[in-house]
């Protein structure tokens, strides 16, 4: 019976309790250790980030040089319509077939919007 009893008030000394026998340095420990594991979580977070937002600048570059390509294909089209056009124009025989043809578009045209 009185073993039992003892082991049961093991940690209470006349009265109190016995005092923790943790240090401050200890406690100080403690939470640095906390405050670094914390740390560590918010940096492998903003390297997760980084590295998102390096993929997506990535995929835009690609993106925008592709876009280049097609805007110099285009210009190139563009380019050489208007050297024909200027071929067109240059003779008289052809400014009047121009000016034939820009007439039955606008005609062409006035009757659409008449009729809709």
């Amino acid at each position: 019976y009185r073993s039992t009893r003892t082991s049961l008030f093991d940690g209470i000394e006349e009265g109190g309790i016995r005092a923790t026998s943790y240090s401050s340095h200890e406690i100080d420990e403690q939470e640095n250790d906390r405050a670094v594991d914390g740390l560590q979580d918010r940096v492998s977070i903003l390297k997760r980030l980084s590295g998102d937002i390096h993929e997506e600048v990535e995929t835009h570059n690609r993106m925008l040089d592709r876009m280049g390509n097609d805007m110099d294909t285009s210009r190139g089209f563009l380019s050489g319509t208007v050297d024909k056009f200027k071929m067109v124009f240059e003779t008289k025989s052809s400014r009047r077939m121009g000016t034939l043809v820009a007439s039955f578009v606008a005609l062409f045209l006035l009757v659409y919007y008449l009729t809709r």
